[in-house]
């Protein structure tokens, strides 16, 4: 049997390049040999042993790559096309889907409904940290991309990017208002593009890293608060003439940022979070006002399939966004476990790396 490589985790602590079988297909499937991928901060959440999966399990959710083989059911689609999937990969079939929420895509027990059941990559079948990777029901996943862009141009668009739009998207930002994200890691750094397009006047951006502040005022940012100098909720209202933010954006996952977040919002204001959180969260009684303050608290989990993968790319297409800053580090898979170290780690001024098998 035709073997690959892959990025395998073994257990909490490993994942290792090894050696497994190129997937087969069945007939809604795809096989798409991965031309560039990266590492996402959910990856860190597994190798710290965060979130539970199998062992033996491939990692890796955000695949660009070329058609290597079609399921013999699969039209509209040819071998040899550029592709890109959704980190999450609805059926386009269940009833999540049918209510308009893929991402949750899944099968309902007698205990309810599995959360995050779209996020399949990587977590419930073998991730795009490899040479190959089987793309479950290809019709509603799969999105051409155009010639004229590269790899790198449209690798945010499977993740982080559809992610961080979301946080901007699930705030139901209107034209003029004012939003603070909290974290400008690759997620946050979305997030601020994304509430720039959605017209946010005036976009406060928190983080301790100078120069991803900066990359954040490239995107987009009108003010940038470095925590570690200066309050931020003081930065904020100060800002806000002390009326607080229409919308605040959580996209690191802490007790800390929610509850900042909660605490910057204006009466009747949203907090969209994004973060991937890891022990249980406590709500303020001040900071909810006892639950009579008007305020909306809104989760996210990346949109995918393909017509959200055709926006996306269609917006890099149209020049108004240029996320190729956030891919500060490039590896060969060869080097995935050097890579792993290094954005684990946060080395380097690392955001984001491009791995190429």
């Amino acid at each position: 049997m035709p073997k690959m490589k892959a990025a395998i985790f073994v257990e909490p602590g490993r994942i290792v390049l090894d050696e497994k079988p190129i997937p087969d297909i069945g007939p809604l499937d795809a096989l798409v040999r991965v031309t560039t991928t990266t590492i996402c901060g959910t990856d860190i959440h597994i190798l710290k042993g965060e979130y539970p999966v199998a062992k033996g399990l491939t990692i890796g959710h955000e695949p660009v790559g070329v058609i290597e083989k079609l399921g013999s059911a699969v039209e509209g689609y040819r071998e040899g096309q550029r592709v890109i999937a959704g980190a999450i990969t609805p059926s386009g079939h269940s009833y999540a889907c049918l209510a308009g929420c893929g991402s949750q895509d899944g099968v309902g027990t007698a205990h309810g409904w599995k959360a995050m059941g779209g996020w399949k990559f990587g977590n419930t079948i073998d991730g795009c940290q490899a040479e190959y990777v089987r793309v479950p029901d290809a019709m509603v996943n799969l999105a051409p991309v155009p010639d004229d862009l590269t790899d790198e141009q449209v690798l945010m668009c499977p993740d982080i990017m559809s992610t961080g739009f979301a946080g901007a998207e699930g705030g139901r930002i209107r034209i003029g208002d004012t939003v603070a994200i909290f974290a400008q890691g690759p997620i946050g750094l979305c997030a601020t593009v994304g509430a720039k397009l959605s017209g946010a006047a005036s976009i406060i951006a928190v983080d301790a890293i100078p120069e991803r502040l900066q990359i954040s005022k490239q995107l987009g940012a009108s003010h940038v608060v470095n925590f570690k100098e200066e309050n931020p909720l003081d930065a904020i209202m100060r800002i806000t003439g002390g009326r607080g933010v229409d919308v605040a954006i959580e996209s690191l996952g802490t007790q800390t940022t929610f509850e900042s977040c909660l605490r910057a919002l204006r009466p009747g204001g949203t907090l969209s979070s994004l973060g991937v959180y890891s022990s249980d969260l406590k709500i303020p009684l001040d900071a909810f006002s006892a639950g009579l303050g008007d305020n909306t608290i809104r989760t996210s989990l990346c949109p995918g399939g393909k017509e959200r993968m055709r926006r996306l790319i269609a917006v890099i297409a149209s020049g108004r966004v240029d996320l190729k800053p956030l891919v500060t580090h490039r590896f060969k898979l060869d080097d995935i476990e050097s890579a792993y170290d290094l954005f684990g780690h946060q080395r380097d001024g690392v955001l984001k790396v491009a791995i190429t098998p």
